[in-house]
């Protein structure tokens, strides 16, 4: 006869590993508080990719259902900030669907930029529902030796 030892909390703890890890940040240099690209009264979150190319870094933002013209971008004191709002159907009419998973109203993203950041020439446009903000590097001053006369 074998014995088996079962432990009713097993299932149970495997369903919140794979939850924690479901919500961990993608990097590990990142994590939830030091993540403050987003507020707490924004509705939904777009999600973003950043990119840096050799004279530039590239933020690509999914905002399906936004009207690009109704998407506000600033440039801050090195913070780099995207709002807009995904309008959605009334509440009544949503109460109607069977299933309703995509997020509507406001959003709200910040991203800190590198002193190497030119804000003057920050440039954007959207196509099919992805905002690709082009944020150019700062030509660096090369480093000069300075001779002291005697």
């Amino acid at each position: 006869m074998n014995t088996h030892c079962h432990h009713p909390w097993t299932r149970l703890n495997r369903f919140r590993n794979e939850l924690d890890r479901l919500f961990e940040p993608v990097s590990p240099a990142m994590n939830a508080s030091e993540d403050n690209s987003h507020v707490v009264t924004c509705d939904w979150v777009p999600t973003v990719d950043i990119k840096e190319e050799q004279n530039s870094f590239v933020l690509y933002a999914d905002i399906p259902g936004v009207d690009p013209k109704a998407v506000e971008i600033t440039m801050e004191k090195g913070i780099l900030t995207l709002k807009g709002e995904r309008n959605g159907e009334a509440r009544e009419v949503r109460n109607h669907y069977k299933r309703a998973e995509r997020a509507w109203g406001a959003f709200y993203r910040r991203f800190s930029l590198p002193d190497m950041a030119d804000p003057e020439h920050i440039t954007a446009k959207a196509l099919n529902g992805v905002l690709e903000v082009t944020i150019p590097k700062r030509t660096q001053a090369q480093a000069r030796k300075i001779v002291v006369e005697s």
